[in-house]
């Protein structure tokens, strides 16, 4: 909290972006009867002209490398990007960017003054990870541009330290984009690259399941089928390997059986196979954790369009109303543009009651 209390200040971040309390140099609240006017004079930090610290970007990442490292450090550090990814699963990344940010410039800052080679190492990770978070953030809220920035800054991290794993991490984030992008065939190469690269390190079972997946919703987006069809059975023969004794990374946990499965009926409604697909989102949906809003929004956007598909158009609108209601809870611009999708295929049965009480319903919270 203390490092996350000192990235407010340095960056003047307001208290209740980050869930802290209001800090010292925020403007106070307008008393009665005095004016706007009169507050805004008020100076709210010193100017970097006068010299003082916390004026400047090169102060601020001065102070910061100034911080000694020990391994408390360290774990916090990582205790923070645990704790990032799980708010980030459960209300969006939007109000998350800016302390991931700043935390990653914090670390850098860090780095350039840390000698130690083990430290270096750690740190160097912590930096991948970090922006790779950020990266994950613009994805999410679609400004790709600005996601791959990061995301490159991430390889470049992980490559420092010679990480081939992570590397095979942040390559399957960029074969998602790609996908998002309508850009199948560079999805297909970069989930690819990543498969290559988890192998030069003898990637675990789990780790080479999520990636032949990845492969998989490329294929998909290309209308491959047979090629889809390859990979997720590849995606499955790995994950029947999956040991107790396996050293996965922390970032692959998340992809357990229930992922699995949702992933698979994915790919098939991607394929136009609805029949099978919509058994597998369901059944997933029913293990999934209710507090991950995002991931229920978006694959219960999936279960509804399988519905679509197979013309059960008054059940798929009673589905896409459940993720309507869970994506109002949660900053999410991609699962807006999922619904908006939605609303889109929902135009063939525009004269249907149910369906365009739900277009409203969508036009009018996505504008």
């Amino acid at each position: 909290m203390a490092v996350i209390e000192r990235i407010a200040d340095g960056l003047r971040i307001p208290g209740h972006m980050l869930g802290l309390a209001d800090r010292s140099w925020e403007q106070p609240s307008v008393p009665y009867g005095e004016s706007p006017s009169a507050i805004a004079s008020v100076p709210t930090a010193r100017s970097a002209e006068d010299g003082s610290a916390g004026g400047d970007l090169d102060d601020i990442l001065a102070i910061a490398a100034g911080s000694r490292v020990t391994p408390n450090v360290l774990r916090s550090l990582q205790v923070s990007i645990e704790d990032y990814w799980m708010r980030d699963d459960q209300h969006g990344g939007e109000t998350l960017r800016p302390a991931v940010i700043g935390q990653l410039r914090y670390v850098t800052g860090v780095m350039r003054d840390t000698a130690d080679p083990n430290y270096r190492h750690s740190l160097h990770a912590i930096a991948a990870e970090l922006a790779r978070l950020a990266g994950w953030t613009y994805f999410d809220a679609r400004q790709y541009s600005a996601a791959q920035g990061y995301f490159a800054e991430s390889l470049r991290f992980a490559r420092e330290i010679d990480d081939r794993t992570f590397i095979a991490n942040v390559l399957a984030c960029l074969s998602l984009q790609a996908t998002y992008q309508d850009k199948p065939h560079d999805a297909i190469t970069l989930a690819r690259a990543a498969q290559d690269n988890a192998r030069l390190t003898t990637g675990t079972p789990r780790v080479l399941a999520m990636l032949a997946m990845r492969e998989a919703f490329g294929h998909a987006s290309a209308h491959d089928r047979e090629a889809a069809h390859r990979a997720i059975t590849e995606a499955h023969q790995h994950f029947e390997r999956i040991a107790d004794g396996d050293d996965d990374p922390g970032w692959v946990q998340y992809f357990d059986r229930t992922k699995l499965t949702m992933d698979t009926g994915i790919a098939l409604g991607q394929l136009g196979e609805a029949g099978a697909a919509e058994p597998l989102i369901a059944e997933g949906l029913e293990a999934e954790p209710t507090a991950n809003l995002r991931g229920r929004a978006f694959h219960t956007f999936w279960l509804a369009r399988t519905q679509l598909q197979q013309r059960e158009v008054e059940l798929a609108c009673a589905t896409a109303s459940e993720a309507f209601v869970l994506a109002a809870g949660v900053e999410s611009p991609r699962v807006m543009a999922h619904l908006q999708e939605f609303c889109q295929l929902l135009r063939p049965y525009r004269s249907s009651a149910p369906v365009a009480e739900l277009s409203d319903r969508i036009t009018g919270m996505t504008g």
